[in-house]
């Protein structure tokens, strides 16, 4: 559940993790590597540590390196107010998130998706996505027998079929005893 004064379709991309230069500028955190949404969206919403929630209307980010970003915020003139955001949570509409080609998903929208294979064998739910370095990786959990068990179905063509967001399914190559 998110906390109140957040967008109802809000997604955490990030926080705040300093201040950057004397002007007020945002050092930032992405929890991407390819952060899209930071770049295209201009209102972020800040869940500061005391869990009060700030808009921020963005002027200007860029990468910084590292895989930082720094931002520069409307009404964010000195370092002191930078440095009193240190440690605020980040969000985004998902709404405002910048569309995608076909075949190309957000990683959100695919978390809570059933898995079924080929014959029709439901596999779990999408619980999590994770980067292996050389591909992503869906994490899906079921209950089995009484017992939760953990899938992880490479996000690659060989072994997804088809992603049905509207349906709310994955179609994969993959046999429930892998």
């Amino acid at each position: 559940m998110l906390p109140a004064g957040l967008p109802e379709d809000a997604v955490e991309l990030g926080r705040v993790r300093d201040a950057w230069g004397v002007r007020g500028a945002l050092k930032i955190l992405p929890y991407s590597a390819s952060p899209e949404a930071l770049f295209s969206c201009r209102c972020w919403h800040a869940l500061l540590p005391d869990g009060s929630v700030q808009p921020l209307h963005i002027t200007q980010v860029r990468a910084a390196g590292s895989g930082d970003l720094v931002a520069s915020v409307q009404g964010v003139q000195d370092r002191d107010a930078a440095l009193a955001l240190k440690g605020a949570r980040l969000f985004v509409p998902r709404a405002d998130f910048p569309a995608l080609p076909e075949g190309e998903y957000y990683w959100v929208d695919l978390i809570g998706l059933r898995v079924l294979n080929r014959e029709g064998v439901e596999l779990g739910e999408v619980r999590d996505v994770m980067d292996n370095g050389a591909q992503a990786v869906l994490i899906v959990r079921a209950i089995e027998h009484g017992k939760e068990r953990e899938r992880l179905i490479p996000f690659v063509g060989v072994y997804i079929d088809e992603v049905r967001l509207d349906a709310g399914t994955i179609a994969v190559d993959w046999q429930p005893d892998y």
